[in-house]
This record gives structure tokens, sequence and C-alpha cells, in this order.
């Protein structure tokens, strides 16, 4: 995976204030039991200095070294033995003043393996998912918010399977279907049931990128155009991202370069592997009518269609 220097260098900001917040909580609570049992200080005390004693012996080579170790080895079990005892008097476990961690993997340093660590590449996700703040605005976005009783009868029957699709989609990220074609009129809901597929992702520590077509199509333009770093950098990450949601696709200006710019996105993500979430108001019929056959053939055939039934929700609340 390539990283964008700049998000890259966000996420180590914050796995910095994870350690710094983590080693903070550490010397309060050596400081609560010191305070508490003294004992407790002394016997770290003994203890480092028998690692610098043990540090000397090994290097001088003594001729009864072995028998020094030794000694050092029982005094430590001794002394450890004693701090447990102490601290389970506090009603605390015996590991309750070992340095704290969040990610036990690379010990909070980001670098596991020779490459980045799963824990910098989770914070890395995170900043990458800033821009889905614009599609989860209202903050209640949650699959059990989705209000089935704003459609009918049939609609409704019908609903509650996309409903429960979706939920299901989430839930299993990243694995099960690849792609998902939200389909139907104005109002039914394919925006929000996104933002519901949205938050679960992302809080599973996954990258989400959202935009509508015609914000994709200005940011290709500015990337070819305008030379935009920022432009660049953002249609990186439509491409790299783990989940891309495409909303209102056929209500951007229909021209040769929204095409090819719509094409590379969807067959790029398509080659690559990568999942992606496209919501539109046009049927099969009018989506083949508008666009290339390639990228028609793609959406037909690469992805799976939810179609949303019912009325505008929004007329029907107001």
């Amino acid at each position: 995976m390539t990283y964008d220097g700049k998000i890259l260098a966000r996420a180590r900001t914050a796995l910095d204030r994870i350690r710094t917040d983590n080693e903070t909580e550490h010397q309060l609570r050596l400081a609560d039991a010191y305070a508490a049992r003294p004992e407790i200080r002394r016997c770290d005390e003994e203890m480092r200095a028998q690692m610098t004693e043990l540090v000397r012996i090994t290097l001088s080579h003594e001729a009864d070294s072995a028998e020094k170790i030794e000694k050092l080895k029982e005094e430590n079990l001794r002394l450890q033995a004693r701090r447990r005892e102490l601290l389970r008097s506090l009603g605390r476990e015996a590991d309750w003043l070992d340095p704290i961690v969040s990610c036990r993997k690379c010990g909070d340093s980001g670098v596991y393996g020779g490459g980045v660590c799963d824990c910098l590449k989770k914070l890395y996700n995170a900043e990458l998912t800033r821009d889905v703040g614009v599609l989860l605005k209202n903050g209640d976005e949650s699959f059990d918010k989705f209000d089935l009783s704003l459609y009918d009868g049939e609609d409704r029957a019908k609903m509650k399977n996309v409903l429960e699709f979706a939920r299901k989609y989430a839930e299993r990220f990243p694995d099960g279907p690849a792609n998902l074609l939200f389909q139907g009129g104005t109002g039914l809901g394919k925006t929000f049931l996104s933002a519901c597929v949205a938050r679960v992702v992302a809080d599973k520590g996954f990258s989400v990128c959202y935009d509508s077509a015609s914000a994709v199509i200005a940011a290709f333009e500015a990337q070819k155009f305008d030379r935009s770093e920022e432009a660049d950098a953002r249609v990186r990450r439509m491409l790299a991202c783990d989940l891309m949601i495409l909303d209102d696709l056929g209500t951007e200006m229909a021209t040769p370069f929204a095409d090819s710019a719509l094409y590379t996105l969807i067959n790029t993500r398509l080659n690559e592997g990568k999942k992606t979430i496209i919501s539109t108001n046009l049927g099969y019929d009018e989506l083949e009518r508008r666009y290339t056959a390639q990228i028609f053939s793609r959406l037909r055939g690469c992805y799976e269609r939810l179609r949303f039934y019912g009325q505008d929700i929004r007329r029907i609340r107001k």
C-alpha cells in the first residue's frame, strides 16, 4: 500500500498522543501505588539496581560470575513476589504497574515486522475517512434508525430486505459482495443507508471516502488541469480507500471528461479489488443511454443491485 505522507504524519501524531496518554496514566498509577505502599517503590529501585549489577557481572567475566548471577535471580524473584503481595493488598493485579500500551504487537511504535503496524494503519484510515464527515453530518446514522414505517405495504417488505442486506454487508465487511448499486427515486433513503454502512465500516478501522458524482469529476478535473496537489491526493484516496461511496450518479453534467473520470474510478477500483457503493436515481435503461458501454457493463455486471421502493420520504415527513 502506498501512503500519503501528510496523512501518515497526522496518523503518527495521533499515535504519539495515544503513547503520551498511556505514559501519563502509567506514571499516575506508579505515584498512587508508591504513596499507598512505599515498599513498592523500594522493590522497584532494588530491581533496577539488580539489572545494573547483572550487566556489570556479565561484562566482567569474573570467575564466580555464574554464582553471582544465580544469586541475583533468586533475589529478583523474591522481590517480584513481594511486589505482587503489596499490589494484591491494594486490590490490584500483578501487572497493574506494567507500562501501558494500546498495541501489544508494536508497543505503540507504529512499526511491526519491518513495516507499518495495523494500529497505525487504522489511524491512517481514520484520517482518510475524514471525507465521510460530509455524509455522517447528523451523527445519528444507524441501521436501527432507518424508519420502515415510512414505507407502505409491499414497499415496506421490500425495503426491509434492502435494509437487512445493507446491514449484513457492513457487518461482514470486507467479506461478502464487493460492490453495491443503490437504485431508486429521489428521497427513498439511499444516502442515509449509505451513511449507515459507512459508519459501521469506518468504526471497524477501514478507510471510507464519500463524494457525489459531480464532486468526484471536479476533483479529477482539478488534478488534471489545475495540477492541484490537494486534488491529486483526494483522487488517490478515492482510488485507494477500502470503501468508496459514490452518491447521486447521473446528476453530474454529461461530458466526455466526466465519462473518462467515472470509468477511471470504477475500473481502477474493480481491478484492485476495492469495494464501492454507488447510488443513483436512474434505472438500467437510463444508465445504458447515458453512459458508455464500458461503464454500463461494469455497473450491470460487477455490482449487486439493491432497488429502493416507495415514495419520497422527505415529503412524507414534512
